[in-house]
């Protein structure tokens, strides 16, 4: 079974641009944000986020504000799929991958189920603010 952790006061320990991609997810309103720490399963990355929007319309307003800000701070995704139907965007950095759904689909897909045996992260909204 997986451990679930909750960190008090941000998550100092995950690298800048991850915590950069959940800030940027929250300032659009995502719900849901989990990390999963894949270094120990050796996955293809070391992090997936996945974040939640409540329709199509948001969940690209929250994958375009992941992508313009790490842009910003000189990270651009490798790879950027699903926009056309903006149900499940993904968004690849290499070192970790954002995963942002509408809720039905990303119950369907249960990626947090598939990679179980992840560390997972759960973030609350205050703790990445600044």
């Amino acid at each position: 079974m997986s451990d679930t952790q909750r960190h008090e006061g941000g998550l100092p320990r995950l690298p800048k641009a991850i915590r950069a991609s959940i800030l940027a997810a929250q300032n659009k309103k995502a719900s849901d944000v989990v990390v999963l720490d894949l270094r120990t399963a050796f996955a293809f990355t070391d992090f997936f986020v996945i974040c939640s929007g409540l329709h199509p319309r948001q969940v690209k307003a929250i994958a375009e504000g992941i992508e313009d800000q790490l842009r910003q701070s000189g990270s651009k995704p490798a790879v950027i799929e699903g926009t056309e139907r903006s149900e499940w965007i993904l968004l690849d950095f290499f070192d970790f991958v954002v995963h942002v759904f509408t809720p039905d689909v990303r119950k369907f897909y249960g990626l947090e189920q598939l990679w179980g045996d992840a560390e997972r992260l759960e973030v609350d909204d205050s703790e990445m603010a600044e």
